[in-house]
């Protein structure tokens, strides 16, 4: 049932082979060689790396430092599937030069930066005021081959959580240039039953990324709930039925896999961590098959 819910009204085409990438802030506390050959050792095909301050790459430094981490991912057998970026519009500082660089590279896809709602000022009003930064840089990606991902977080405040509000702002621009990067255990942390399966529907034709989680409520020693990250399989999250939306929706974009559970500071980007390197392996491989199995499941190749 809710695999025909999930179809957008573009015909369902065979879906391509399923292939993941991991986001780089999990190995920020390993170098660029050492964090592809990572990567490749647990099984994925492609990274997600991070190009923003505090990543593995700084913006301040990518004209150098990006072909370099590009070049060392290659080297270890992987794609540089996208990157992460801090950048807002193109306003940021060294936006064109990491978007430029990154283009150069043949990089097609990279993650966006959030927005956030001023609590005191009507939300109408913040969406016409955001929609033609967006406007300007669809214009940029246009040029120059690019796609800009805005991943749906959850939380009050945050532009996108509701989904909604950013098929208000992307829905009459070309899903080549921006699209959502949907990250389907915020959507269930924003609607458990119905709200997840309705953003999906709704987010489908300008759907450019995904990413993958899970996370179950629990109750915190102060009495609030509060969102528990879990390894796959572990949590809330429907993600064999959101994968059967997604290969009957014909997405053929970067599929992320995040690690938000506590995994020695690995989950938070640490560069110096109190895992070893091997229970980091353990753990990331131990997703990444459940992931494999869940896309099986739903019928991707």
């Amino acid at each position: 049932m809710l695999a025909a819910l999930g179809a957008a009204s573009a015909p369902a085409q065979s879906a391509p082979k399923m292939e993941f990438c991991v986001f780089s802030k999990h190995l920020h506390f390993l170098g660029w060689p050492e964090m592809a050959a990572t990567a490749k050792e647990i099984g994925f095909e492609g990274v997600d790396l991070t190009v923003r301050k505090g990543g593995h790459v700084t913006p301040e430094r990518v004209t150098g430092d990006l072909p370099a981490a590009a070049e060392a991912i290659a080297k270890a057998g992987l794609r540089l599937t996208m990157i992460t970026t801090d950048i807002a519009d193109m306003t940021t500082p060294h936006a064109r030069a990491v978007l430029g660089t990154a283009a150069k590279l043949g990089v097609k896809h990279y993650r966006w930066d959030g927005y956030r709602y001023n609590e005191n000022a009507p939300l109408p009003e913040q969406l016409k005021t955001l929609a033609p930064r967006i406007k300007d840089l669809a214009a940029f990606n246009k040029e120059h081959g690019l796609c800009a991902m805005y991943h749906t977080h959850s939380g009050a405040g945050r532009v996108g959580a509701s989904q909604w509000d950013l098929w208000l702002l992307l829905k009459d621009l070309d899903r080549k240039h921006v699209s959502f990067n949907f990250d389907v255990a915020h959507a269930t942390i924003e609607g458990g039953l119905g709200g997840w399966i309705h953003s999906a529907k709704l987010a489908m034709p300008h759907m450019g990324g995904i990413a993958l989680k899970d996370f179950r409520w629990e109750k915190a020693a102060n009495g609030k709930w509060r969102v528990a990250w879990q390894p796959i399989g572990d949590g809330m999250v429907q993600t064999v039925e959101f994968l059967k939306m997604a290969r009957e929706g014909g997405f053929q974009g970067p599929v992320q896999v995040h690690y938000e559970y506590g995994m020695g500071g690995a989950d938070k980007g640490s560069t110096t961590i109190t895992w070893t390197r091997a229970q980091v392996v353990a753990a990331m491989r131990r997703d990444l098959d459940a992931l494999r199995s869940a896309a099986k499941t739903a019928g991707w190749v």
